[in-house]
């Protein structure tokens, strides 16, 4: 099995979004995550981008709890702050039934 490196604040937002949803974690399959620093004139952190693949039976259901009201979700990660979250577009369904969510966020160092 192939392990992705992510950084602290990325791993912190990946469970943290998944443990907002109520989610076990074997039901979704993280299939890109990328981040990159990102610096404005008071703050530093980092901007992330996932792509989560929801298979199954239900997968529509899953993935709009998942991402109901994202933005304004409250994501408890240590050292963090998520300045912003958001479908980066809309889900996709796919023909095997399973749906894809492209999310991009921004975390800011506390």
């Amino acid at each position: 099995m192939m392990k992705l490196a992510l950084s602290l604040a990325a791993a912190g937002l990946l469970r943290a979004f998944l443990r907002r949803g109520g989610v076990d974690r074997d039901r979704i399959l993280l299939t890109e995550f990328t981040s990159i620093d990102w610096q404005s004139l008071t703050f530093v952190g980092e901007r992330h981008e996932m792509i989560l693949r929801v298979p199954g039976p239900g997968a529509d259901e899953l993935a709009a709890q998942l991402t109901q009201d994202l933005s304004e979700g409250d994501f408890s990660i240590p050292g963090q702050i998520v300045a912003d979250i958001a479908l980066a577009c809309p889900p996709v369904r796919n023909r095997d039934g399973s749906v894809t969510l492209s999310i991009e966020a921004l975390t800011i160092f506390e």
